[in-house]
């Protein structure tokens, strides 16, 4: 069963959000999304609705059934929702039909069958206003292209020969997880001294990713390079490498994405050798544009209706210390989300959603 959660009840408040959240309830990125968003909704006045999936992403059609079913002052002024699994059409259709405006927020439809179906927003369905995504391309590329860098520099790194890398992915089937791949790829072309000897599918999943890297250590006994697309999966990775009586930032070097506060440690040991995060944001970020849609500012006109944000950032050591002294267990109520948002602002021309932006100071 999905977990739901009402985190601010809707009297009084200037308009009403749902978010179909994808992850599981006691995981750490998506209640660091759903923290931020609390976050956002507060400071904005938005009576904000979270359902959490578990995971199970075929759920999310029967959410979506269950909001359109309310009597109509019960149901939520937009409904922001993912692609993960494929199921996006089929929550789009039930949607717009019931008349609620949709935002797709962290995995749009990119699959050319998909599109077929579901147009481009605002065609087909009118009422789904739009699509707000991180740079996920970016994310791959610069843990990548770090941890290669990382390798280079090593003790045990040899001039002149090539350095082997694995990589462990999240799924076929999300286009976050392709795109960081895409990344990945793109940084090990043009290294140029670089092997990717293999990449798996780890469902985003420690346990997984452990259970492959104890055979991917047999078959490509020369790996040193591990890049994976979450924090789970590189510290799955790093279980099955200490097995081995591999150390983590000496014998073999891991990158992730993400963080959680054991990343960001594993960042500050020398554990993990490259990290990005900043895309646990996209949740808030999208509550201020459907803020700014509801009041008038209509991102379509300078966005357009697809957007695709640059919002990771590659952390440092100490970059990941003063991540945890600012937002540490997820303490995000110092940010002025009025502060991004046009219809408070005026003057802006476009939003801005880079994260090294709120490393910088409070707010």
């Amino acid at each position: 069963m999905a977990a739901w959660m009402l985190l601010f009840p809707a009297c009084g408040w200037s308009l009403s959000v749902a978010f179909i959240n994808p992850g599981k309830s006691n995981e750490a990125y998506w209640l660091t999304v759903t923290q931020a968003m609390q976050a956002a909704a507060f400071k904005l006045g938005i009576a904000l609705e979270v359902t959490y999936l578990e995971r199970d992403h075929a759920k999310a059609v029967d959410v979506a059934r269950d909001i359109a079913a309310r009597p109509s002052k019960r149901r939520p002024d937009y409904v922001l929702l993912g692609n993960e699994g494929g199921f996006g059409p089929a929550c789009l259709r039930i949607l717009d039909a019931a008349g609620i405006p949709v935002l797709m927020v962290f995995n749009g439809i990119s699959d050319l069958s998909q599109r077929k179906l579901s147009g481009a927003p605002r065609e087909k369905y009118k009422l789904w206003i739009g699509t707000l995504e991180p740079g996920a391309e970016d994310a791959g590329y610069l843990t990548a292209k770090a941890l290669i860098e990382k390798g280079r520099s090593a003790a045990w790194a040899t001039k002149g020969e090539s350095l082997h890398l694995v990589a462990l992915s999240g799924d076929k089937l999300t286009p976050s997880s392709f795109l960081r791949a895409q990344g990945m790829r793109r940084a090990v072309v043009e290294a140029g001294d670089v092997v990717l000897d293999q990449e798996v599918f780890s469902g985003f999943n420690r346990e997984r990713a452990a259970e492959q890297m104890q055979w991917l250590l047999q078959r490509y006994p020369q790996t040193r390079l591990v890049w994976a697309g979450n924090d789970l999966m590189a510290f799955g990775a790093m279980d099955a490498a200490k097995s081995h009586n591999l150390l983590p930032g000496r014998d073999m070097l891991f990158s992730g994405i993400n963080t959680s506060a054991e990343a960001l440690e594993g960042l500050r040991s020398g554990d993990l050798s490259a990290l990005a995060g900043g895309h646990f944001m996209l949740g808030a970020w999208a509550l201020v544009m459907v803020y700014d849609h509801h009041h008038g500012r209509d991102f379509s006109q300078t966005e357009g209706v697809e957007t695709v944000q640059p919002m990771f950032s590659l952390f440092s050591p100490e970059q990941a210390a003063r991540f945890s002294q600012l937002y540490g267990e997820g303490r995000f109520d110092a940010i002025d989300f009025k502060r991004f948002s046009k219809f408070h602002n005026p003057q802006l021309k476009r939003y801005n959603f880079e994260f090294q932006q709120l490393l910088g100071r409070k707010g």
